[in-house]
């Protein structure tokens, strides 16, 4: 698996490389971006998965969004996984990948991408909980002297982070079916994540009779498209293009009729999945 994450990520390299090509006295011009490389969250459906864990493509409501954008701009977008949730992150920062196709806003990560306005989506995270050990759940503090955990990475606002920093014991693992799948065996007391997707995955491993999300909602956030500060296609252009097509898509409700026909296509996967 590691040889075949190397691999990719020459490949995506190589053609980063070769749409981003400029000389040393130039800057890149928008007609010289003709092709930006996209990923994100791959264990995140119903907003992108991956058919299975050879496969490189992404699919769900965020690539129903990026192929639209890529139609309106003219700029192809290829939207691939790299690795983790984590690595994905990685690359954005270090410019490998040129857009974050689904992203919280940090004060962290806004120091190495731009964040593009409008949200694509609103998305809530919850607190997921062992039915058969149920604890009380009205506030943040609640979670005090209990072992949570979640993945590696993951953001749920400043404000929560913040105080999860200094007050709460969370471990952090690679993927949300192995964190939902400690919840289920006891071994962590609480999961935090998104409600779709902890949802989706929850019915997909057969986990949804033992596991729970209570309200409220620890956090209600915007996902965010973004864009690597160190991307050779991080120019006004460029941005300004990707912008304006965002803001139409949004107005028009393209966003809303993305997430409709992303939930769907996760639901016939899943059945072919369990059939």
């Amino acid at each position: 698996m590691r040889l075949q994450i190397s691999l990719l990520c020459c490949v995506l390299a190589a053609i980063s490389f070769n749409a981003h090509a400029v000389t040393d006295d130039e800057e890149p011009s928008e007609s010289q971006c003709r092709t930006l490389i996209a990923s994100g969250n791959s264990e995140y459906p119903p907003f992108l998965w991956r058919e299975n864990k050879d496969s490189s493509q992404l699919e769900g409501v965020n690539r129903i969004i990026m192929d639209e954008l890529a139609r309106r701009t003219g700029i192809d977008i290829q939207l691939a996984h790299v690795g983790p949730w984590s690595r994905a992150q990685s690359e954005v920062e270090n410019g490998r990948v040129d857009l974050m196709a689904g992203a919280f806003y940090t004060h962290i990560r806004s120091g190495y991408m731009d964040y593009f306005m409008p949200v694509m989506l609103q998305t809530s995270s919850v607190v997921w909980q062992n039915k058969r050990n149920p604890f009380p759940f009205h506030r943040k503090e609640d979670l005090k002297n209990r072992l949570g955990v979640t993945v590696i990475n993951n953001s749920f606002g400043q404000d929560f982070d913040h105080y999860a920093e200094r007050h709460l014991s969370i471990l952090s693992v690679a993927s949300v079916s192995q964190a939902l799948r400690m919840l289920a065996t006891g071994r962590v007391d609480y999961v935090l994540y998104e409600k779709n997707p902890a949802s989706a995955y929850a019915s997909l491993l057969g986990l949804s009779e033992d596991i729970v999300a209570v309200s409220p909602d620890i956090s209600s956030e915007g996902l965010y498209l973004t864009m690597s500060k160190r991307s050779m296609c991080n120019n006004d252009q460029v941005k300004q293009k990707i912008a304006e097509a965002l803001a139409a898509m949004s107005n028009e409700g393209f966003h809303e009729r993305a997430m409709q026909l992303g939930i769907d296509a996760w639901e016939a996967h899943s059945r072919s999945l369990l059939n």
